[in-house]
């Protein structure tokens, strides 16, 4: 009976382990406190943190019920700092070119890959499709009973319509707020194809995850 009711209980009970989800909230915290000084522009901080907020929030109050395994923690952990790097320093001035630089000797990582504008919201665009996609696969499952085609087709088109949403906030907040603050948050660096682009990335990072989860869940 023992063995048959282990068997029965869902992945996600066997794998979730709360003191790693403690400290790993309890280090995101310190780190955002740490961003939270003098970022780049207050006003823009504080639109890029508005979701991150909620969405926090939410991760707090629905673990008590349906914990999240030790991977999706460590995913959404790594999201939130490089999120938080983003909002410091305002996504499209992230010095990552500078940073690179200095350990590399002065060389310019945008000139070695042919880049003409700071990439660093498209890197993080697309690691919202890699890094997400599985959390988001994790909460679905433990909701829906997927079957077939569904378990890859649903958690990939959930994050393509956040993906949507999240281009319309953009805009929304765009056209609401002073110009300055908008086109700061908006951060399209003169590029009118930047909100395609930003899904598509999103996109391809989730339909990379999504059989590496699918493979990860069978496996575990």
């Amino acid at each position: 009976m023992a063995v048959n009711a282990a068997a029965r209980r869902p992945a996600n009970a066997v794998r979730h382990d709360t003191r790693l989800a403690l400290a790993l909230l309890a280090i995101f915290l310190a780190i955002s406190a740490v961003l939270a000084i003098a970022p780049a522009t207050r006003s823009d901080w504080l639109l890029e943190n508005v979701i991150t907020f909620l969405a926090l929030i939410w991760l707090i109050f629905s673990y008590r019920q349906r914990p999240l395994s030790r991977l999706a923690c460590i995913l959404l952990f790594v999201f939130g700092v490089l999120h938080e790097i983003g909002a410091h320093y305002q996504y499209s001035e992230v010095p990552y070119d500078h940073w690179f630089a200095t350990i590399s000797g002065g060389r310019s990582l945008d000139a070695m890959l042919g880049f003409e504008r700071n990439q660093y919201d498209r890197l993080v665009h697309f690691l919202y499709g890699l890094l997400i996609t599985p959390v988001a696969a994790e909460v679905i499952c433990a909701r829906v009973r997927l079957r077939g085609v569904w378990q890859f087709l649903l958690p990939v088109t959930f994050m393509m319509s956040h993906a949507l949403i999240y281009e319309l906030v953009e805009w929304f907040a765009a056209s609401v707020f002073a110009a300055d603050v908008g086109q700061a948050y908006l951060g399209t660096q003169g590029d009118v194809w930047d909100a395609q682009k930003d899904m598509f990335l999103a996109t391809l990072g989730s339909l990379i995850a999504q059989p590496l989860w699918m493979w990860h869940r069978r496996e575990s």
